[in-house]
């Protein structure tokens, strides 16, 4: 009796482990960040806008960076932000269903079943040079971008289903005096990839964090899906 109360419990003990391996906590701020008790304690984002997607096996990517191929999400800001954070999470999370507010990619919905495929995510932070206004969009295909930071695993993301802590974070803090890292309005764009030399295939999720209300971001796969976002 006392061995199945023992067992019954490891097995209760385990897939409460793989439920908390899941669960995707909420989206802290860097901005007033304390410490207690050994642990860091943020207060949550006030904007958060959520992407839904799924790269299909083999999709062309849309370059080639350093010998990877690089996927973009193209975000607009319409106020100055303080910070700014990005995470990415492949696979989506069980049970994490998009709102009618979340936006999602073209391949999203016919795939959202299919949750075997996942890539070891990494990240980047991008800015147009010069766009500041949404009419001027598409001009991001011919602009300079300039880049803010990177982050490839953060152990603040939950595990992968290989237990490997390889989803990414990253927290960006505008420079005033530096025009290249000021948080500015105009045109953004999230570039992710795999970290090795594998695929990037299967659903992921992103969340466009800031605190302060930004209403108005929009997030897509291209510029002129972005540009009839935001001219809603």
């Amino acid at each position: 009796m006392i061995k199945k109360i023992v067992f019954s419990g490891l097995i209760c003990f385990g897939i409460g482990m793989m439920t908390n391996a899941q669960k995707l906590d909420k989206f802290g701020a860097e901005m007033g960040k304390k410490s207690a008790m050994g642990k860091e304690i943020r207060v949550p984002y006030t904007s958060i806008t959520s992407y839904y997607g799924y790269v299909k096996p083999g999709a062309a990517p849309d370059e080639v960076v350093d010998g990877k191929k690089m996927y973009y999400l193209y975000v607009w800001v319409p106020a100055v932000a303080p910070e700014l954070g990005i995470r990415m999470i492949s696979p989506i999370p069980e049970g994490l269903k998009p709102a009618e507010t979340d936006f999602k990619g073209a391949d999203y919905a016919a795939n959202a079943a299919e949750n075997k495929l996942y890539f070891d995510t990494w990240i980047n932070l991008e800015r147009a040079d010069g766009i500041t206004s949404v009419d001027d969009i598409l001009k991001g295909k011919e602009a300079k971008w300039n880049r803010y930071d990177a982050n490839d695993d953060s152990g603040e993301m939950p595990a992968q289903p290989s237990g490997n802590k390889y989803n990414s974070l990253m927290r960006i803090t505008s420079n005033a005096s530096d025009p290249l890292k000021a948080l500015v309005v105009g045109l953004y764009r999230i570039g992710f990839t795999t970290y090795k030399l594998g695929e990037v295939q299967g659903g992921f999720y992103a969340e466009v964090g800031a605190p302060v209300k930004l209403p108005g971001v929009g997030i897509a796969a291209n510029l002129e899906d972005l540009q009839k976002q935001v001219k809603k």
